[in-house]
């Protein structure tokens, strides 16, 4: 195990390795951003882990979440993480919680974190989440909405009231307002302009609602996505969660100078 983060500790120093070793983070939603969170955090010599999910595995999910295989088809997508995280780290202490993210399971959620990542793709739970997160002064950052996305170059990261051009962003930065939080939620979004057009489903179409196993929740039409953005971004918001928890200016980059055209 000394060797397995050695290029990690070349680059940020064995101090630092050290104090990621003793964080946990808590990951609410593990499916195609959250559960490539997961994989570069547990690969990031992350201590700790409380995996917070529903769902299981369906055949749909195969063309962008990393947990989803044929061989974990109709299985928790809480256990496959637990078992993924174990197989880069078997040192990682990982708490599993297979439960729907809602009001009275916020204190267990929070319970021990030292940043929540929220990588909901609904509405309603993740406000709830978040309102949560910033009246408990939980250290939270979320994911916005990755689906219909096309140009991953377009992927941004600031403060929730800073964003531009994301409906879910939009929406959640409303109902926020309206509950009393303001600025200090950082997120992961894209200002890309969506063109969304409706396919009206298949019969044979699995339905989809906020609580698949319990078919409870809003029924939620199903979007088109891409595995190189959403992958993109679960790296992104596991890339942000690592720069709060390093010491500042740990993560910190400057581009080199670009001499003009000749």
């Amino acid at each position: 195990m000394e060797r397995q983060f050695l290029r990690l500790e070349r680059f940020i120093g064995r101090e630092n390795i050290e104090l990621l070793k003793k964080k946990r983070v808590a990951l609410v939603g593990l499916g195609a951003v959250g559960g490539y969170a997961l994989e570069a955090l547990a690969r990031s010599a992350i201590g700790s882990f409380t995996l917070v999910d529903f769902d299981i595995i369906s055949e749909t999910n195969i063309n962008r979440q990393i947990l989803a295989l044929h061989s974990t088809i109709g299985k928790k997508k809480t256990e496959i993480a637990e078992h993924r995280v174990l197989d880069i780290n078997p040192e990682a202490e990982v708490k599993v919680m297979n439960i729907f993210a809602e009001e009275g399971r916020y204190e267990e959620i929070f319970r021990g974190a030292d940043i929540v990542l929220d990588a909901i793709d609904s509405l309603g739970p993740k406000v709830g989440l978040l309102e949560s997160a910033y009246k408990s002064d939980v250290r939270i950052i979320s994911s916005m909405g990755a689906a219909l996305r096309r140009d991953p170059t377009l992927i941004r990261t600031c403060d929730l009231f800073d964003t531009w051009g994301c409906p879910l962003a939009r929406e959640v930065r409303s109902h926020l307002r309206r509950r009393g939080v303001s600025r200090g939620i950082d997120v992961v979004f894209s200002p890309e302009k969506v063109n969304f057009k409706y396919i009206p489903p298949e019969e044979d179409d699995e339905i989809e609602f906020d609580d698949k196993i319990l078919n409870r929740g809003r029924k939620r039409v199903m979007l088109g996505s891409l595995p190189t953005v959403t992958a993109i971004f679960g790296e992104m918001l596991a890339h942000l969660a690592l720069k709060k928890l390093l010491p500042e200016g740990t993560l910190e980059g400057e581009a080199e100078w670009r001499p003009e055209s000749r």
